[in-house]
């Protein structure tokens, strides 16, 4: 598996796990576009480039963002905690915490899931903390690509600035 480069972006990953919509995924290509992201981690049955939804929502972001697919999301945590890498995961949980309060590291990746079903609970599990994005409404989450948008800049606020 490979990756890994960040040599003239920014040390923030994203995994995008069990992602149905190509639209969404088109949308997360965009911001990690806007971020100068080092790259994307495709897993599960999330859709990937050369696709003309993703395409048409990314803007050509799907062209100059590296990516990788790789069917299981556990093995991409193990690889990047080899490198050294923080990974968490961006989830409504009972032990989530606010993602403005989080004390992130870097290199980092935040992981993203499900539009319905969210993130696996195995891999909750394999990551090293979960944060959320707090809610005032009646629902309890934000589109998977709005919320992908917020918590990459968070991350470039957080750990780049």
């Amino acid at each position: 598996m490979h990756l890994l480069s960040g040599d003239q972006t920014n040390p923030i990953y994203i995994i995008v796990e069990n992602v149905r919509s190509l639209f969404n995924v088109g949308a997360i290509f965009r911001s990690a576009d806007g971020i100068n992201a080092s790259g994307i981690y495709l897993t599960g049955f999330t859709g990937q480039p050369p696709r003309k939804e993703i395409n048409r929502v990314a803007l050509g972001a799907d062209e100059t963002v590296p990516y990788l697919y790789e069917r299981d999301t556990l093995s991409v945590i193990q690889y990047l905690k080899t490198h050294n890498v923080q990974v968490i995961a961006l989830e409504k949980t009972t032990s989530s915490v606010d993602y403005h309060t989080f004390a992130y590291q870097k290199p980092v990746a935040v992981i993203v899931g499900n539009e319905v079903e969210g993130i696996r609970p195995q891999t909750l599990e394999a990551c090293d903390s979960i944060v959320h994005i707090p809610m005032c409404g009646q629902k309890v989450s934000l589109n998977v690509s709005v919320a992908s948008g917020i918590i990459l800049y968070e991350l470039l606020r957080s750990v780049v600035r």
